[in-house]
């Protein structure tokens, strides 16, 4: 289906064109004329999938055919939240590209740089604002941002401010908003605390969904890796060098592991830099220009920084160490295979992560292919072991180990001391020797 056919302005059909868009994408074909209605939607849509045009071209000309309140003076009356400063500025971005042929201004307010020129602009009237939930309440506490005329809220990722802990802020800033207007709520994944937060938002909503919910993009070719924890790193440049991967976005789940991670590759002679929530703005900012640039062949993130990051046609993700959350391994190989492209997501998983892993498989309701690479296979005696909680109770009769004791040794050979024979010498393996061929085990 053609732009033409879904009620869109000729201006803002002129900037599509502009970008080389000639169909719309089906989360597009449903949205846009919805919300040319001025209905309230809840809407599901993978990643990449195009829904920031799907609201930002109806939201345009709703905004552009209603006159302004108050007198003709240019108040907000679009407000879109989202969770990150990435997905900010590339919401803004995409606002101002396609309203390039409109008479209306908008801009985009975060955290971690100056607050002052977010004033002057303010001051100066937007109408379309896109905002961070945190900074937007430093505004208002500081008076230099007036939502009294807000018509059109949006959600962006709204699970995501969710998981982020954004609640509290989010109903402070639906107190501040007028009680008639047009809310679109976006999310990749459902919750029980996703679904409340719709259930008190959304009047009479149509919904639309575009795939299965809590399902990676389908053009994503998904593998596990079974490896030593202390083995990840090296496997990891074995596989960038062997393969030539150009450009990998690898997920770690700290700040800390993520900077340490980006050394070693580093030292490895791979490019990489890290992207997380203490680099300051500039240098998020730099670290991803470089990325998209070809600068830099490897960006390690942590999951909050990654969130709205958009590079066309990564072709490589890497779970490093794979998220506590379920949900956000939806979200980090959703940052490949967009808008149509084929995408690799790569797990390297350690005995450790074993129950993390059984979550995310219950969640996508499938089982992920488990291929070890040879030379990195898993150590038997570590394969074997049963996943434990942490601090479990001893089994009965097992006596408890005192607190800061130190584990016995265990074999690395199940048939060494056992059997009377001593256990082989550990040879080291050459660094290229037999790792180019992989082999699947059996679960």
């Amino acid at each position: 289906m053609s732009f033409d056919s879904l009620g869109l302005s000729a201006e803002l059909l002129r900037a599509v064109a502009d970008q080389g868009y000639q169909h719309a994408t089906p989360v597009q074909r449903e949205a846009i004329p919805v919300i040319l209605e001025g209905r309230d939607i809840l809407a599901g849509a993978q990643t990449g999938t195009g829904k920031t045009a799907g609201f930002t071209l109806p939201l345009l000309q709703r905004l552009h055919t209603s006159p302004l309140p108050d007198k003709g003076r240019r108040t907000v009356r679009a407000l879109i939240l989202v969770p990150t400063r990435e997905l900010a500025a590339q919401v803004g971005a995409s606002v101002s590209t396609y309203g390039r042929h409109l008479p209306l201004q908008s801009t985009i307010i975060f955290g971690g740089v100056n607050i002052n020129p977010q004033i002057q602009r303010l001051r100066r009237g937007v109408d379309i604002l896109v905002a961070t939930p945190g900074r937007l309440l430093d505004h208002v506490s500081q008076k230099t941002l007036d939502l009294s005329h807000v018509e059109i809220l949006v959600l962006d990722e709204a699970d995501r401010m969710l998981d982020m802990g954004f609640i509290r802020d989010i109903r402070r800033v639906l107190a501040l908003l007028p009680k008639r207007r047009q809310n679109l709520l976006f999310s990749a994944t459902y919750s029980s605390e996703m679904r409340q937060l719709a259930d008190t938002l959304l009047h009479n909503p149509a919904q639309i969904e575009v795939a299965r919910r809590n399902t990676p993009a389908e053009r994503v070719a998904q593998v596990v890796h079974p490896v030593d924890r202390e083995r990840k790193r090296e496997l990891l440049s074995f596989m960038i060098g062997s393969q030539n991967w150009r450009q990998v976005l690898v997920f770690t789940r700290t700040k800390h592991g993520a900077n340490r991670l980006s050394q070693q590759l580093e030292q490895d002679g791979i490019r990489s830099t890290a992207i997380h929530g203490n680099k300051s703005q500039a240098a998020r900012t730099r670290a991803l220009a470089e990325f998209k640039a070809g600068a830099v062949r490897v960006l390690v993130a942590t999951d909050i920084a990654a969130r709205g990051l958009d590079i066309d046609q990564l072709p490589h993700v890497v779970n490093y160490e794979l998220p506590n959350v379920p949900e956000d391994y939806v979200h980090r190989i959703g940052r490949t295979g967009r808008a149509g492209n084929e995408g690799q997501a790569v797990s390297l998983v350690c005995v450790d992560e074993r129950k993390l892993l059984v979550d995310i498989e219950r969640l996508l309701q499938r089982d992920l292919p488990k291929v070890e690479i040879l030379g990195y296979e898993v150590n038997p005696a570590i394969r074997a072991e049963p996943i434990r909680k942490p601090n479990a109770r001893p089994a009965h009769g097992q006596a408890a180990r005192p607190r800061g004791a130190q584990q016995p040794a265990r074999p690395v050979h199940k048939d060494g001391p056992r059997s009377g024979r001593k256990p082989a010498a550990h040879q080291p393996r050459s660094p290229g020797r037999g790792r180019t061929a992989q082999r699947s085990r059996p679960r």
